[in-house]
């Protein structure tokens, strides 16, 4: 009984994790992997974070998406990439803390400035608590929640209650 529990748990705690994930295709909404789209500003209004992915979006015969290091991003040079995707609809895990570098692989165009430099933090884990007063008593009650979430646009509170949901209902089942 205690391995079912114990497994119940860990698969909500993982639908949890891939619930606060984000999937940021690279440049939108206003734009995507193109020479128009300006990356600076495009990174600089979100934050992300491990488990979060990347998603260019663009047309294969026209570019490609190399990961470089960071001489390589800054010498707009691809000779030596990390990884290579040329598909036009190619997704990258971002597993790790730490900063990727993207660039075009086609001739000029990480010039012209299709390149972007993502910065990857941790996600943080922060307990909210609330109480209310009913009559002469107060009731308290607090929930763990990942910040980052709301840069995703999730809802904090109704993920964790979903989360906190299954296990409630797993638990009732197994004992």
């Amino acid at each position: 009984m205690a391995s079912r529990a114990l497994i119940l748990i860990t698969m909500a705690m993982t639908m949890l994790g891939t619930a606060l994930a984000a999937s940021h295709t690279v440049g939108a909404p206003d734009g995507s992997w193109d020479l128009q789209t300006n990356y600076s500003q495009w990174v600089s209004r979100i934050r992300f974070t491990t488990g979060d992915e990347l998603r260019f979006q663009y047309s294969a015969a026209m570019h490609s998406v190399v990961e470089v290091s960071k001489t390589g991003y800054d010498s707009y040079n691809g000779s030596s990439p990390i990884a290579t995707f040329p598909t036009g609809n190619d997704v990258v895990l971002l597993a790790t803390i730490g900063t990727r570098y993207f660039i075009c692989g086609v001739s000029r165009h990480c010039d012209a400035g299709m390149k972007v430099e993502v910065n990857i933090k941790s996600k943080e884990v922060r307990t909210v608590k609330w109480c209310r007063r009913t009559g002469n008593q107060r009731c308290c009650q607090s929930e763990t929640a990942l910040s980052s979430a709301m840069s995703t646009g999730v809802d904090q509170s109704t993920v964790v209650r979903l989360g906190l949901i299954v296990v409630a209902a797993g638990v009732t089942l197994f004992f």
